[in-house]
């Protein structure tokens, strides 16, 4: 899942020889709703609050405009994760439902997950 046929596309986020952060893009759905992008993010811990995840989500809404994309949708953003949130929301993205209790998370237990939508 992490690496697709193109248009998909993986980029990694290094500090020197230290790899920060990592995004993967694609359609979110194969045929009629080919025309949404979607992705996953992840930043190293001590990466967190540098600017890796803002670098690596204007570089995916980008890929996205330039393969003809018409909107980015985030199947899954937990709820908790209130940096990434903030971050999506400052891009232009709107929370379009929260699915709640779908995510267990290791120290807060059962929460919710977003689904996060950006029109280009």
């Amino acid at each position: 899942m992490w690496q697709l046929a193109a248009p998909a596309r993986v980029i990694v986020a290094a500090d020197g020889h230290r790899v920060v952060g990592t995004a993967n893009m694609y359609a979110n759905r194969p045929g009629p709703g080919s025309h949404v992008a979607s992705g996953s993010l992840m930043v190293a811990r001590q990466a967190r609050g540098t600017g890796v995840g803002r670098a690596l989500t204007t570089d995916m809404i980008d890929w996205a405009r330039r393969n003809g994309f018409t909107a980015i949708q985030f199947n899954a953003v937990v709820d908790t994760n209130t940096a990434a949130v903030r971050l999506y929301e400052s891009l232009g993205f709107v929370t379009l439902g929260i699915a709640p209790g779908a995510f267990r998370h290791p120290t807060r237990g059962i929460v919710g997950l977003r689904i996060m939508w950006l029109d280009l």
